[in-house]
């Protein structure tokens, strides 16, 4: 196995860091005081944006782009280290038109799409030029079993009428969100396999019967992008929005959601790097009792813990990103949830460390560290919850040692029979 990135993703990381040093980090606090006042900082992001397109920094996540369509076609492995570099700055993503949940429903279109809904929806997205959401979660129901989904889509004539309520849908109060790909039961009489009951249609966001709730808050941050509450009454949209086939809902989910999941985690080990690096500054420039607090055992225990699990989950990572890339996302459907599990655990307890280190200024806006960790905790839930990834990974274990049952007889050494 080789460890060393190829020079082109050297070559990539050092015009991504340069991008970054040059132009998101000089706009860095001017981008969060419009979004503590509510404002989504749209011009500053569409300058950007099309620095990026100039650049050639477009599109990076995407290893299936075509010849005529805009941005630099790389694989996951390519492009693990570059989702590290923009993951320091959480908004930063969008600038290179690599943020969720734009990635993954771009990812679904470039699949699934038909050539009109190719021409409506994609190529805008693979332009910058809208955005989207992907409505599957709902306040009502253990949402991490899908067949526990209670929105209906139901066909009457050559239209779709939907009702249901959805929520921590990402990204519907962005200004340039114009669409959601909502999941919903198609089945409503219960005539299929329960994994074959639900379907996913495109839903434009100023369709009569659309209307966003609320802006739901994570651990009291509110996003200025949201992540809200959706109620959809009687919405009715053509036929033709059908994403794939009827009753294919679920297929098309775990599409989505295989790149969605290790996505996060890159960004997760460039968080964790950035809180590392502070705990690390903070730690040779504070005193207390005399001392460094970077004199302190503990504190020298917890940089080296930091230190160690972030290489182990970079690695898991980069394996997983290697298996997407020849294998394809079902055969990686393990690694990705082993490491989907380790990113979230690793956040929280690494920028635990970093504002312990800093004391009560870890708690305020001052630092990235607060909103980190709250992203940390949420990224248990995010695209399905620990619970259901470790028990992906355990069935793996025990599939595999059922086909191998009494393979372990050699290693037990029982006394010698008198």
């Amino acid at each position: 196995m080789d460890f060393q990135y190829s020079e082109r993703t050297r070559l990539m990381q050092r015009r991504l860091q340069d991008f970054m040093d040059r132009y998101v980090l000089p706009h860095n606090r001017a981008w969060h005081a419009q979004a503590e006042a509510g404002v989504y900082p749209r011009q500053l992001m569409e300058d950007l944006k099309a620095l990026a397109r100039d650049e050639g920094l477009w599109n990076l996540f995407l290893p299936s782009l075509r010849d005529d369509e805009p941005g630099t076609r790389l694989t996951n492995l390519e492009y693990a280290p570059l989702a590290e570099i923009m993951g320091r700055v959480p908004w930063a993503s969008e600038v290179f038109n690599c943020s969720a949940p734009d990635t993954g429903n771009m990812e679904l279109l470039h699949l699934f799409a038909t050539p009109q809904q190719y021409d409506r929806w994609l190529k805008p997205l693979l332009a910058g030029e809208i955005r989207s959401a992907f409505a599957m979660t709902e306040p009502d129901v253990a949402s991490s079993d899908a067949t526990n989904i209670q929105t209906t889509i139901v066909r009457r004539g050559d239209e779709y009428v939907i009702n249901g309520r959805k929520w921590f849908t990402t990204g519907a109060l962005h200004p340039n969100c114009r669409f959601a790909i909502v999941m919903g039961v198609s089945d409503a009489r219960g005539e299929r396999p329960p994994h074959q009951r639900h379907s996913m249609v495109i839903v434009p966001l100023d369709t009569p019967g659309v209307r966003i709730v609320r802006n739901l808050p994570i651990m009291h941050h509110l996003a200025v992008e949201g992540h809200c509450e959706i109620v959809f009454s009687d919405v009715r949209v053509p036929i033709a929005n059908r994403l794939g086939e009827e009753g294919a809902g679920f297929a098309l989910a775990q599409a989505r959601l295989g790149p969605g999941r290790i996505h996060h985690c890159m960004r997760t080990i460039g968080q964790c790097e950035l809180a590392l690096e502070l705990m690390c500054e903070r730690a040779l420039a504070r005193r207390t009792f005399g001392r460094y607090l970077a004199d302190y055992a503990n504190v020298q225990d917890w940089i080296a813990e930091s230190r160690i699990e972030i290489d182990q989950a970079r690695l898991l990572v980069l394996r997983a990103a290697d298996r997407i890339d020849r294998e394809g996302n079902l055969a990686a459907r393990v690694d990705v949830s082993a490491i989907k599990v380790l990113a979230g655990r690793l956040q929280t307890r690494v920028l635990d460390r970093a504002i312990q280190v800093f004391g009560a200024m870890g708690l305020t806006a001052d630092t990235p560290l607060a909103f980190l960790w709250s992203w940390g905790r949420a990224l248990r839930f995010v695209d399905g919850p620990d619970e259901v990834h470790l028990r992906v990974v355990a069935r793996a274990e025990l599939a595999r040692a059922k086909q191998n049952l009494g393979a372990t007889a050699p290693y037990y050494t029982p006394p010698a029979q008198l």
